[in-house]
């Protein structure tokens, strides 16, 4: 530090002013090395939320027909969460409840929404992206989006795509906009389709120029525009989204970041590069995880060429559980479980629907080679990462979100999360977690029902001689006509939900009941 000493004159040359200001530069100093030092403890934080990556579909938490290395390796430096749930079965409304840290069922959201839908969040309220913009960051979705876009309903493919992930705190977007499944199979780049052209539009009600896979639908809903078609090659789509998060983290490396990336990986159909097909031993499903795995692996090595590691927290995770497809029922007839020994599959209340696999690095913060069994949800991202950058939110702020850091940093012994809303597919089969007991306001896992074995909407009691699941309300195939009419597990000890204890423990389900009603009445 340089000591100045000065003097001032006046215009008869007497003295006005000799001064050192010693003090004054060093609370210079002391104030600049403070801010700099919070903007340095500031994290990058990297969101990798996986599309239909069920509970068993990697390595370390059992899987063995498929290989999962980065994600493993992630594991052993991180902690992971055996008790983690995405809010709803459901695509949508779990990246809802992901984004805005509030239960779907609050929106009246249950069902994956498609290429007409308006954007399902309101401007106004907050997300991630505009909570982080509260700090400075900058921030970005890359990957799918599949909230919607606009205010009205068709959208119009053919002008600025407006409100959608800039309007919700988010400096840069591109991805796939609605899934890879449906139409329109195009990326979008901030509010435009690329490769779109004014003398080529999109029109509704003409078939998609797109190529064949086994389990796309609807592509004769939306047609036209063939050069931004032409943009969009399936087996692609993991690796130029994975050079797109790369290079968004290049280029914004100079400062705090937060991006939120959501992989096509693993939904179907199931369309992994050339490099991947045929590695694994659950057939294109399963290629499509090792494809999945990759993408992660190219994430972590930018940052570690970067330099940005030690300073980045990573979160892995998904936005619902495993689907028993067409690809997923090849891939359990391959001895592969998508779900574990969870019971049910992507759309429904059963565990298998909504506990995901949850991993979160961030070196000299968070114990490498850990695990919690904290009751936990996608949900409570929107608190936990307010916390991590000092944000306190108000009222209706993440109004379902808990602040889960404690359990991130340390080992509670004290539950965090009391009690946890979950969506199925059907409102009918609305859940409620407290504690050890789950409860399932319907028959039946609410999701995907259809008998017959080769289905895309295969599952629920009819899947069971398939899965060999067992449950006491199900007996070949079907729910028993003296079934209870709605459900009760101690997931304690029944962790695979095979006894209903309904009609056991009627001063629990009342509680059950009463409670997830003043939830959802209140806020």
């Amino acid at each position: 530090m340089i000591l100045t000493v000065f003097s001032i004159q006046n215009n008869s040359g007497q003295l006005m002013v000799k001064r050192s200001i010693k003090f004054l530069l060093v609370c210079t100093f002391i104030l600049n090395h403070c801010v700099l030092k919070a903007q340095d403890e500031r994290p990058n934080i990297i969101i990798i939320n996986a599309d239909d990556l069920g509970y068993g579909d990697i390595g370390v938490q059992g899987a063995t027909k498929v290989q999962t290395p980065t994600i493993d390796k992630l594991a052993s430096e991180g902690r992971r969460f055996t008790d983690f749930h995405s809010a709803s079965a459901v695509c949508s409304p779990s990246r809802y409840a992901l984004l805005t840290g509030r239960y779907p069922a609050r929106k009246d959201l249950w069902s994956p929404i498609f290429l007409k839908k308006e954007l399902q969040i309101d401007t106004l309220r907050m997300t991630l992206g505009s909570l982080m913009k509260t700090k400075d960051y900058t921030t970005a979705v890359i990957g799918k989006w599949h909230l919607g876009f606009g205010n009205n309903s068709p959208v119009d493919w053919n002008k600025p795509l407006k409100p959608g992930p800039l309007e919700l705190g988010f400096d840069y977007y591109f991805g796939v906009p609605v899934l890879n499944s449906h139409p329109p199979f195009v990326y979008v780049e901030n509010h435009e389709v690329v490769g779109m052209v004014p003398d080529d539009p999109f029109i509704y009600g003409k078939k998609a120029m797109t190529r064949d896979f086994d389990e796309k639908f609807d592509t004769d809903e939306i047609g036209g525009a063939k050069k931004a078609h032409e943009n969009y090659e399936d087996r692609k789509v993991g690796t130029i989204l994975t050079q797109k998060a790369m290079e968004w983290i290049r280029k914004n490396k100079e400062r705090p970041f937060f991006l939120y990336f959501a992989t096509t990986n693993i939904h179907h159909p199931f369309t992994p590069s050339p490099q991947f097909i045929g590695t694994s031993q659950a057939g294109a499903y399963g290629d499509f995880i090792h494809e999945l795995d990759w993408m992660l692996s190219e994430v972590l090595n930018v940052l570690e060429e970067e330099g940005l590691s030690e300073d980045t927290l990573i979160i892995f995770t998904s936005d619902n559980g495993g689907m028993l497809n067409r690809g997923g029922q090849t891939a359990r007839e391959a001895g592969h479980k998508a779900n574990g020994d969870l019971l049910g599959f992507k759309f429904d209340a059963w565990e298998g629907g909504h506990r995901v696999p949850f991993i979160a690095r961030w070196p000299n913060k968070i114990p490498s080679g850990t695990t919690s069994d904290q009751l936990s949800s996608n949900v409570d991202l929107f608190a936990t990462i307010a916390s991590i950058i000092g944000y306190k939110p108000k009222n209706q702020e993440g109004p379902d979100s808990i602040d889960i850091l404690p359990a991130l940093l340390k080992n509670p012994t004290e539950a965090i999360r009391k009690s946890l809303v979950i969506s199925p597919a059907r409102k009918r089969n609305l859940s409620f977690r407290k504690g050890k007991w789950m409860y399932i306001s319907a028959r039946g896992g609410g999701g995907f029902s259809s008998k017959q074995l080769g289905a895309h909407t295969f599952g629920g009691p009819a899947a069971f001689p398939f899965t060999g699941q067992k449950n006491s309300d199900i007996i070949n195939g079907k729910i028993k006509s003296n079934a209870p009419t709605a459900q009760l597990y101690n997931l304690e000890k029944d962790p695979y939900q095979s006894t209903n204890v309904y009609y056991k423990h009627p001063e629990i389900i009342k509680d059950m009941e009463n409670s997830l009603s003043k939830i959802l009445e209140s806020n």
